[in-house]
């Protein structure tokens, strides 16, 4: 390496370290309080070396909030890409950003004041990055307008209705010095006001029963997008805390052996969609067309049963019950004995459903299709920043690995004293057992064991609730 490269790298990680320490101070005092002897003193380095890199202090606290900045639209670009539409985009535009700004309140207020205006090659890149800001709410506009969300307005004027509304609203808190419930409340009305200008059939807009609740959503990223959009619509706030990462098996050794005599299988229990997906694609991988006339197909729940039709696999039992329960249920109406009953399945599936089969006569061959792992950490790093920031009303987990991956996840070491005060919910029996097992009260279960019937529930809980005080 040459020696100007050396020399280039030591001083950007000088920089970068300078940067760091700034930032440090910045969190803890205002920008008033800090000085550029602080800074140096934090850094272990002279005043005049700090000056070699920042001319100003304006200059220093301005490079950290460029690089904040940078890191709301990344995060803003990623929330909404993963929206279903444009309402719900514009809900993440308006709560990110209208956080970021009351988080950062000295930032705000000279930004607002005359930041974008002074000609220095910091403020020219703040300039950027106001752009980029424009450009993603313009999208957003432009995608609504043409799904016919919302009406046939200029662009240009709502994206200054939009921000001007944010920025009024963070101005005016700021002077009132809320606290955090009342910034969740804020933000809610800010929404509703640019919301109600932008939306083509404002004067119907329906009630909103989960108005000003945050919900924590806990399963696969898949799985909870779409739950998340539906929460969305009823008008919670949802962060979601992905605690499971679905992956193939160890090995397909015993999975290969069973499906290559499907000649001896009366009855495949699909009791997820995970497991249709998984068998299906095994199946396709070893170009393997089963004959499904003489195997009787059963799936546990409605989404399971439209997995395994998208899948070309016909349906032949969809228990009352989504549950182990309800499999027992509908196949004691058969004989069962020397039954060879398959049950494609997690590695961490319970014996509940094979033992009970078991005692029925059935010649039982649970097989795992994929394993449960929790996700990287530099996967869920902004998901767990986002709770941590955040005062959620309720917890949901769809299964028992999702309570206990968020337990290992965050670290929590007295699981009755971290949802002390929080609402709980469990898509079912077996769930709501395992979270009891670490004495947490369980608030919410629903009747039917799918999220559809769950997220029922939970507007009835938060309804009856309303009703009562």
């Amino acid at each position: 390496m040459l020696i100007k490269e050396k020399k280039d790298i030591r001083k950007q990680r000088k920089r970068e370290k300078i940067l760091d320490a700034a930032a440090e101070l910045f969190s803890h005092k205002s920008y008033h309080e800090v000085m550029m002897e602080d800074v140096a003193k934090l850094t272990s380095v002279a005043k005049g070396t700090v000056y070699n890199y920042f001319e100003s202090k304006e200059e220093l606290y301005f490079s950290i909030m460029r690089i904040r900045m940078e890191n709301l639209i990344s995060s803003l670009k990623t929330k909404i890409e993963t929206e279903d539409n444009s309402i719900d985009s514009l809900r993440s535009f308006v709560t990110h950003l209208y956080m970021f700004m009351m988080k950062y309140q000295n930032f705000f207020m000279i930004y607002q004041k005359d930041s974008l205006s002074n000609n220095n090659p910091i403020c020219e890149q703040l300039v950027l990055l106001d752009d980029q800001l424009n450009k993603i709410i313009r999208d957003i506009i432009k995608s609504g307008k043409s799904a016919g969300l919302f009406r046939n307005v200029d662009e240009e004027f709502a994206i200054s209705l939009i921000l001007g509304s944010i920025y009024g609203a963070v101005q005016k808190d700021i002077e009132n010095k809320i606290g955090d419930d009342e910034k969740r409340t804020e933000r809610e009305k800010v929404f509703e006001f640019i919301v109600h200008g932008l939306y083509a059939g404002f004067k119907n807009i329906p009630s909103l029963p989960l108005k000003g609740k945050t919900i924590v959503i806990t399963r696969t990223v898949e799985q909870s997008k779409e739950s998340a959009s539906a929460l969305n619509k009823l008008g919670a706030d949802v962060i979601v805390i992905p605690t499971l990462e679905i992956v193939p098996p160890s090995s397909w050794r015993e999975f290969d052996t069973v499906i290559s005599h499907p000649d001896k299988i009366d009855f495949i229990v699909f009791t997820s969609a995970h497991a249709v997906k998984m068998f299906a694609g095994r199946c396709n991988e070893l170009n393997l067309k089963l004959n499904f006339n003489r195997i009787k197909i059963v799936a546990v729940g409605n989404k399971t049963s439209a997995v395994c039709e998208r899948f070309n696999i016909p349906v032949h039992i969809i228990p009352k019950k989504f549950s182990s329960e309800g499999v027992f249920e509908e196949l004691s109406k058969f004989n069962l004995k020397n039954k060879v009953v398959f049950i494609p399945r997690s590695a961490i599936g319970r014996e509940e459903l094979p033992g009970g089969l078991k005692d029925l006569g059935a010649i039982i061959k649970p097989v795992p299709v994929y394993n449960v792992s929790l996700p990287t950490k530099e996967t869920i790093k902004q998901n767990i920043q986002m709770l941590v920031g955040a005062k959620p009303d309720l917890f949901i987990f769809t299964s028992p690995s999702t309570f206990e991956n968020f337990i290992q996840i965050m670290k929590i070491s007295d699981p009755s004293k971290y949802f002390n005060g929080y609402d709980v919910a469990a898509i079912g029996p077996t769930t709501q057992t395992e979270i009891e097992k670490h004495k947490v009260k369980v608030s919410i279960m629903p009747d039917e064991f799918t999220i559809d019937g769950l997220i029922k529930k939970i507007v009835q809980f938060y309804s009856s609730n309303e009703n009562n005080r």
